[in-house]
Parts: structure tokens; C-alpha cells; sequence
């Protein structure tokens, strides 16, 4: 299994990130893809999750209006587009992935409960300068 992100970096407030969560080794369709990050200091909070099957996504209420989290299921990629960024968006971003438990478990587990997953990345950086 492999669970690369990429498009991390540095960006001036207002400004936008497009991250890529390039996945292998399990079937995609079956798992729901969530991104997570932590800032030093603090605990790994979730902020967006999509589930592959029917593409429900769910968002962190920090980053509604403001992100949007997409799947490609042809190249078993997830995208999260970050737009109107703020400084409080600094952080390491972190793709996982947990086998679909259906809809009212996902919904429980999706943001708020990163033991559930079985996958993870290595982690991207995003720091957001003011």
C-alpha cells in the first residue's frame, strides 16, 4: 500500500493550494479517502473526507466554502483544492484511508476519528504567511 501526497507549500493568505493524494495497493472504490492535519503543538484534526463509492464528502466546519475535496477514481487520486487560505491553515496535511463502513459510520468516523483509518501518508506541508 502507498499513500503519497504532494502540493504542499508555502502561500500568502488569500491565496490557494491544490493538494494530491496519489494512492496504490487497495481498491479505491472501497475505501473512503480524509485528509487531516496538525500544526505543531496541537492534535491531527480532520478536514475533509470523500467516500469513493458515492462521492459523499464531508468537511470540517473551519474549511466549508473555502475547500473542496474531489476524487479521481481512473487514477485512485484524491484532490483537495484550498482556496482563501489563512494563516490558521498552517499545518502538515495528511492523507488516509479507511474501508467504507457505510453511510452512518462514515459519517461518525470520517473527521473525527483518525485511529479508524487504516492508511496513511507521510504528510505535506502547507504554511500560510499573513
Amino acid at each position: 500500500v502507498q499513500i503519497v501526497e504532494s502540493g504542499g507549500g508555502l502561500v500568502q493568505a488569500g491565496g490557494s493550494l491544490r493538494l494530491s493524494c496519489a494512492t496504490s495497493g487497495f481498491a479505491f472504490e472501497d475505501y473512503a479517502i480524509g485528509w487531516f492535519r496538525q500544526a505543531p503543538g496541537k492534535e491531527r484534526e480532520g478536514v475533509s473526507c470523500i467516500n469513493n463509492s458515492d462521492e459523499d464528502t464531508l468537511y470540517a466546519d473551519s474549511v466549508k466554502g473555502r475547500f473542496t475535496i474531489s476524487s479521481d477514481n481512473a487514477k485512485n487520486t484524491v484532490y483537495l483544492q484550498m482556496n482563501s487560505l489563512k494563516p490558521e491553515d498552517t499545518a502538515v496535511y495528511y492523507c488516509g484511508a479507511f474501508y467504507y463502513p457505510g453511510p452512518t459510520t462514515y459519517r461518525e468516523y470520517g473527521l473525527r476519528h483518525p485511529h479508524e483509518y487504516d492508511y496513511w501518508g507521510q504528510g505535506t506541508q502547507v504554511t500560510v504567511s499573513s
